[in-house]
């Protein structure tokens, strides 16, 4: 009996979904695809009938997190359009929050990749560095800031997580996100004088 039409397509988006999740957690690197697939519910042998190999399915999920990402930060700027505070500083405030820091399996990729990127192929390189443009612009936008200056308050964000999510002291990795979000908060509000 043959598949429903767009079951390929469905099964995809799991094998997408469940990378997505184990690579924000664990990284690439230390991530099997028989882990990715069972996280999907499927087995290991129908990997290779949805993607070429492991480095197609990171330039995929890395795509598909970024979007992830900035769907959820312009939820949370949107839930926020009523007060006071501008859409960006809602967006800190999340970003560099012990919520996002915690929950690294739905959190932004790019803290969580960060520090391998650099030893992996060229083409999963191009494609982090293509999404990381893609939230620069994001962000910028959102900021309504120069694209140099979304340079410096995209560093602050994505550096303060990496490092609050690396470090084994609690109380640091805390005073890490609360400068990180007093610091981006400053840039915002110099680019906007």
């Amino acid at each position: 009996m043959p598949y429903p039409e767009g079951h390929k397509i469905k099964v995809r988006k799991h094998i997408i979904s469940s990378a997505a999740k184990a690579f924000r957690t664990n990284g690439v690197r230390n991530i099997s695809l028989p882990y990715i697939m069972k996280g999907a519910g499927l087995t290991h042998g129908g990997f290779y009938s949805h993607f070429e190999n492991k480095d197609q399915l990171v330039m995929e999920t890395c795509h598909f997190a970024i979007g992830e990402t900035i769907e959820m930060l312009q939820r949370v700027a949107d839930k926020n359009k009523d007060k006071d505070q501008p859409p960006i500083e809602a967006v800190i405030e999340f970003y560099l929050s012990p919520l996002h820091r915690d929950q690294s399996e739905i959190g932004c990729i790019l803290p969580a990749l960060s520090g391998e990127i650099s030893q992996l192929s060229e083409e999963i390189r191009e494609t982090y560095t293509r999404e990381l443009q893609r939230f620069i612009v994001f962000i910028t936008n959102m900021a309504g800031i120069e694209t140099g200056i979304g340079y410096a308050l995209v560093s602050i964000m994505v550096g303060s997580v990496a490092l609050a999510r690396a470090v084994s002291d609690s109380k640091f990795s805390d005073d890490l996100l609360l400068t990180g979000r007093a610091q981006a908060k400053r840039i915002v509000e110099a680019a906007s004088n």
